[in-house]
């Protein structure tokens, strides 16, 4: 599972590096710009959450097939990239046609809707253009993580990374003859190293021996594989979409507050998503490896995976909480290095921000390692359930009561980002206690095949709860 995990973990942490990149570089460039990020990356992340649940399907199905060695590991690849493709090109179209009456529905103050909504709107259109090559290498990455194998998504990672902090500076401030395009540059130096990721990705999958072995008429689509890949991808979409509606609700909260607030918290969250990256590599290790074990018939082995990964994330997260609770203004403020008004008060407000979220930093780790032992075992459902009420039952509502009703103003916005992790923590731990989450989608497979009295794959598979 570590072997697994540390990979995983250097891609997220590759991953943010596009975010801290960007956020470097605009913070140079103006307080106004990063806080355009801050509005953009929710309404963003809206549209692009429903191909992601698409991707963790075939991660799910591919690693429970490896575990149980069925061979068509190769085929359940090639339909999963077939769906993405499409989803992926139409997700394209529409965000770039919905950017304008998406920002035009956020309550904004009056100086964030003239300051900081245009160039929201610019970030937006370029990276919704690019939006096939962003799906492109998120197929990548999830087909070898559920065959097991991190290390050559990571190092493709490194690749892209290289040159997105490269082509940052160059077409965000202009270098001789190319043009300076401001916040639209670092949208665009995103999407060509995306391009160049998935270029890559691509040839280790078709030309070497990397990964599952995809044929050409894997990407036929079939009716059978892609109602499974639907089956368990809806409820993953939809509960990567409710998160990405609960940043969209609590982005239109943050939004009737002046443009320093929206800078500081936009920050905060790029600085609190550093700390969630041995999160996120941990829990897509535990989805795995507990994807594995059950589909080769070892329910406990993978229960022991998952309270090991929690135990290990909790003192990892522990440390980071204290860094943030320690020294957070020196942190904050190496993102804030253009000398413009607002400036001192974006960081004040930042500082504040990130002492009071590190209080949710064990919560957010544990709850990510739970979440993923509920998708490897197929329960994609429950985790969406869980991610409702951590978002929806606690985050949102609970914010809205501290800044509306109970009027503690920015401080309201802080607290009530803490209170989702720690409330949705405990109620996922004390579900997955019960341990009715074991079962295995390719067990499934095969008692239908008995009931039916044939070999034949079946049209759905069910997942045992």
């Amino acid at each position: 599972m570590f072997r697994l995990a540390w990979p995983l973990i250097v891609i997220q942490l590759l991953q943010v590096a596009y975010n801290v990149g960007d956020t470097f570089w605009l913070g140079a460039l103006s307080p106004d710009a990063v806080g355009a990020l801050s509005l953009a990356f929710p309404l963003i992340f809206l549209l692009i959450s429903v191909g992601g649940g698409f991707t963790a399907a075939g991660a799910i199905l591919i690693a429970q097939h490896t575990g149980a060695e069925s061979g068509k590991g190769g085929l359940i690849a090639g339909q999963t990239i077939s769906i993405i493709s499409t989803v992926a090109i139409a997700l394209g179209i529409v965000g770039y046609l919905v950017t304008d009456p998406m920002l035009a529905l956020l309550p904004a103050d009056p100086d964030t809707q003239a300051r900081i909504v245009p160039l929201a709107a610019d970030y937006m259109r370029v990276f919704f253009l690019g939006a096939p090559f962003l799906f492109g290498f998120f197929v990548f990455v999830s087909l070898m993580r559920g065959y097991g194998d991190a290390r050559a998504p990571m190092r493709v990672m490194f690749v892209s990374v290289v040159f997105n902090l490269a082509l940052d500076p160059l077409l965000i401030f202009g270098v001789g003859p190319v043009p300076r395009l401001e916040i639209q540059g670092a949208a665009v130096a995103t999407v060509l190293s995306r391009a160049i990721a998935t270029g890559i990705g691509f040839y280790l999958l078709w030309c070497t021996d990397v990964g599952p072995e995809i044929e050409a008429d894997h990407l036929v689509p079939r009716l059978e594989y892609v109602s499974k890949i639907v089956r368990l991808g809806v409820p993953t979409a939809a509960e990567q979409s409710m998160s990405s509606l609960a940043m969209v609700g609590m982005t239109a909260m943050v939004a009737t507050f002046p443009p320093a607030v929206v800078a500081a918290y936009g920050l905060g969250n790029r600085l609190i998503s550093l700390a969630f990256l041995p999160a996120m590599g941990m829990g897509q290790a535990t989805d795995t490896v507990v994807g594995q074990n059950l589909g080769a018939g070892r329910p406990e082995r993978a229960e022991r995976a998952t309270w090991i990964a929690s135990g290990a994330i909790a003192g990892v997260m522990l440390a980071a909480g204290a860094i943030a609770v320690l020294f957070p203004e020196p942190i904050v403020g190496v993102f804030l290095t253009a000398d413009e008004a607002g400036r001192a008060e974006t960081l004040a407000y930042g500082t504040t921000y990130l002492r009071i979220a590190a209080a949710m930093f064990v919560f957010m780790g544990v709850l990510q390692v739970i979440l993923g032992a509920f998708r490897g075992a197929g329960n994609t459902k429950t985790a969406l359930v869980f991610s409702v009420v951590t978002l929806w039952v606690a985050r949102v509502p609970v914010s809205y009561v501290l800044i509306f009703v109970a009027d503690w103003g920015t401080a309201g916005i802080w607290f009530g980002v803490v209170a989702g992790d720690v409330i949705g923590a405990l109620a996922a731990l004390a579900w997955f206690a019960r341990g009715t989450w074991k079962g295995s989608l390719v067990d499934a497979e095969g008692e239908e095949r008995s009931r039916r009295g044939t070999d034949e794959e079946p049209a759905t598979a069910q997942s045992v709860e």
